[in-house]
């Protein structure tokens, strides 16, 4: 697990700040937002280092996402600029310390059931929100140590006869 740097607290904020602008930029639903954002070119490019090197501010930004996808008012549920700020930023400290892909967190915890989660995780430090989140789907990352020794058990007990 990669730690959290300038860099990447920077890059968190600008997609808080994102997800927050879209209240005003944008007539569709949030979960349709960031559905598209998500999926979006953008969205990959901020998985890659270097992203906060581009010149690319918050208008820039939706103006790619609408060349992207086209216009839509598509949905009526708006979340709240907190939750979405929160959103935001939880999404992309995940990206950025478990080094993977928005894609693939967004298979793993939409925003839907996220947003449900903002008012028992939104205090904690976000990693800890994002240990608590893998372990209620049983994708907890097992240490390293731990993982090791339940191998080394297992073929210690088949190769003794012992059950597995």
């Amino acid at each position: 697990m990669k730690k959290i740097d300038d860099y990447g607290i920077r890059i968190c904020k600008y997609q808080a700040d994102l997800f927050q602008a879209s209240l005003d930029e944008t007539k569709c639903s949030s979960p349709v937002f960031l559905r598209r954002f998500m999926y979006s070119h953008l969205a990959a490019r901020m998985d890659m280092d270097g992203f906060m090197f581009e010149a690319v501010d918050l208008r820039d930004a939706f103006d790619e996402l609408h060349r992207q996808f086209g216009p839509s008012a598509y949905g009526r549920i708006r979340y709240d600029a907190g939750t979405l700020y929160w959103m935001g930023y939880l999404y992309r400290y995940w990206a950025y310390t478990r080094e993977c892909s928005t894609k693939s967190i967004y298979r793993i915890i939409k925003p839907a059931e996220l947003q449900g989660l903002y008012f028992p995780y939104h205090s904690l430090d976000p990693s800890l929100a994002i240990d608590r989140i893998l372990e209620s789907k049983n994708l907890q990352e097992e240490d390293p140590i731990e993982k090791g020794v339940r191998i080394m058990k297992k073929v210690r007990n088949r190769d003794s006869g012992l059950p597995v």
